[in-house]
């Protein structure tokens, strides 16, 4: 891509070659390019994509949330059971 790019190619071919970035992503660079708002362009996309991953982790957190508690309570119930069990053996012992 550097090679390219230092040739006089525009960006938007080089990223397009490679198949690394999204289709999206090569389009708006073409169009930034060509407007002469590549900057501008990269900063929505850059957007785009914070939204993005932020909705991704807001649906994975909710997800984990009532594992979590769930969890937390099966750890919490486990302990309440081993401190009772043996008081309620002693009293069976008693009233024999």
């Amino acid at each position: 891509m550097r090679s390219s790019i230092r040739e006089g190619e525009r960006i938007a071919d080089p990223l397009g070659k490679s198949k690394v970035f999204p289709p999206m992503v090569i389009r708006m660079i073409a169009v930034g390019e060509k407007s002469g708002e590549l900057e501008k362009m990269l900063t929505k996309v850059a957007d785009f994509y914070d939204e993005q991953v932020d909705t991704a982790v807001k649906g994975l957190t909710s997800l984990i949330e009532p594992l979590i508690i769930s969890f937390v309570g099966l750890v919490v119930g486990g302990i309440v059971i081993a401190m009772f069990l043996p008081i309620f053996k002693l009293t069976t012992l008693v009233n024999q």
